[in-house]
């Protein structure tokens, strides 16, 4: 399984910082198209997706979560910082799962 980030050029640099190599970085309004091309791939396993790309494809990739199990979304902040309406279901689905909000 593969990971690769969903982002944009500024984020791609940081993820490629970490180690990430499979990068890709939608032109404007082909966001849709690459996340297409990203749905049909089956050896992913963690998609870093960054909060506004999740917010342009929208319904899309809450559907695609509900779906499957496997990749794991992360959707991370870009150069602007978290959005104030961002919601984490990261920490969501923890809090479900235990039961208790994390610190």
């Amino acid at each position: 399984m593969k990971i690769i980030g969903f982002c944009d050029r500024e984020t791609a640099i940081a993820l490629k910082l970490t180690g990430i190599k499979d990068i890709i970085i939608p032109a404007e309004g082909e966001e849709i198209k690459q996340w297409n091309k990203i749905e049909e791939q089956e050896d992913i396993g963690i998609i870093f997706i960054t909060e506004e790309l999740a917010d342009k494809i929208g319904k899309r990739l809450r559907e695609y979560s509900l779906r499957n199990l496997i990749p794991i979304i992360i959707e991370i902040p870009d150069k602007k910082g978290r959005r104030k309406e961002h919601i984490d279901y990261i920490s969501y689905l923890i809090k479900k799962a235990v039961g208790v909000e994390r610190i």
